[in-house]
């Protein structure tokens, strides 16, 4: 089909063409940049956390009954029950391994020298016994696990002499893979690494610089909210959670499980609801598309629309001179077409504008060209369904009818 008359035709209508192609690319701009912070934020949320979470069940509580005036006896106290409990857990039927376990990270840093001047990486530090890394189920790459004659335990005692990395934060301290059996620092405190684990996701997600540097000290800490770690046999969290609940308190009930955001829970839920606020936003900016794209289709339908009624003669001298339905329908679509391909590069040139004003104003990452593109092509495919109609019912028009409508 010639082009020609079309631009011709677009030509007197400069107004509406220019509006319609300034929305595709304004929708383009925006859809393009919120697609990839969706797709950065499902990756985000569901990248593995190096952990067995099949199963993992995570416990807090909060003793009652204790005073902090109690000192040194105060930790003894409470050591010698979390001992009992995680004796109590361990012999329950449905529970495979328990571990002492620090429920959230704490973040600190961990260098090559005393004085960190030198090489000085951030991590996030986990707290256990010797059961801590099958318990979570962390793989293992090199070295051992804690002996259990290696556990300290206490309030407030980080600086253990020996630890377990993740790989990631071994390649950073050591490059060339001999991070096994090195001497680091941690408040200028010496400590070698005994052991190397694949992969333990930190709780500093939104930081992607040192998201999977984990530090594992042997510490079974002793404060008046204490946490455990369970694996339950395949096939049996649910029952394995309800065992424990009742154990714990049936070798001491003074001690407070609120289970909005403590007691027992499988691992799986408590990341979820970690991710609550990007799942959140996630939904929200795809409302937000959904809606663009829609108006946008809208636009595009009445436009059609209006030119289809406008052009009834000229349709029906066409139809009259000989032209198929499906010239008409051709006609209506390649219009569109040339109207939304304008609109898709003014988009793309946009859509990488507008992540760059991002990225210097709100440290966003880098839009790969790949979402630029899928934008683009969304566009084009939206525009062809959306003049589908209208064109179908121009192409529709009798050559008498449209005739003598004029």
């Amino acid at each position: 089909m010639n082009v020609y008359p079309i631009l011709m035709a677009l030509r007197r209508h400069k107004v509406a063409v220019l509006l319609i192609v300034s929305q595709i690319a304004l929708t383009l701009a925006i859809v393009a940049n919120a697609f990839f912070l969706i797709g950065h934020t499902i990756e985000h949320m569901t990248r593995p956390s190096g952990r067995q979470e099949d199963g993992l069940i995570v416990v807090l509580q909060k003793w009652t009954g204790l005073s902090d005036n109690d000192g040194a006896a105060l930790v003894e106290k409470i050591d010698a029950s979390q001992r009992t409990d995680l004796a109590a857990i361990r012999n329950l039927p449905d529970v495979q391994e328990v571990a002492a376990s620090s429920q959230e990270d704490d973040a600190g840093t961990i260098s090559l020298d005393a004085d960190g001047k030198g090489k000085l990486v951030q991590a996030g530090y986990f707290y256990g016994d010797e059961h801590l890394r099958s318990t979570l189920g962390l793989h293992l790459v090199a070295g051992r696990d804690f002996f259990a004659d290696e556990i300290r335990h206490g309030e407030g005692l980080p600086g253990s002499p020996i630890v377990i990395v993740s790989r990631p934060l071994a390649n950073q301290l050591f490059p060339h893979g001999n991070a096994l059996g090195q001497t680091v620092y941690q408040d200028s405190k010496p400590a070698t690494i005994v052991g190397i684990v694949e992969r333990l996701q930190t709780s500093m997600g939104e930081d992607t610089n040192w998201e999977f540097n984990a530090v594992m000290e042997p510490l079974r800490e002793d404060g008046l909210w204490t946490a455990y770690a369970a694996r339950a046999r395949p096939g049996r969290t649910t029952e394995a959670m309800r065992e424990i609940h009742k154990a714990l308190f049936a070798v001491k009930p003074m001690r407070h499980m609120p289970q909005a955001w403590a007691g027992v829970h499988r691992f799986s839920e408590k990341r979820a609801r970690g991710f609550s606020e990007e799942r959140g936003i996630a939904v929200l900016i795809g409302v937000i598309c959904v809606i663009l794209l829609s108006v946008t289709a809208a636009g595009i339908v009445g436009l059609t629309s209006f030119w289809v009624t406008q052009r009834h003669r000229q349709i029906g001298v066409r139809r009259a001179l000989g032209a198929r339905k499906i010239d008409i329908l051709r006609y209506f679509q390649i219009e569109i077409l040339l109207i939304a391909g304008a609109g898709a590069i003014i988009g793309a040139l946009g859509a990488v504008g507008l992540n760059t004003w991002l990225m210097r104003r709100y440290e966003m990452l880098h839009l790969p060209l790949f979402y630029v593109a899928i934008g683009a092509l969304v566009m084009l495919v939206l525009g062809q369904v959306a003049v589908l109609v209208p064109a179908r019912r121009a192409s529709n028009v009798p050559p008498v009818v449209a005739t003598r409508s004029v």
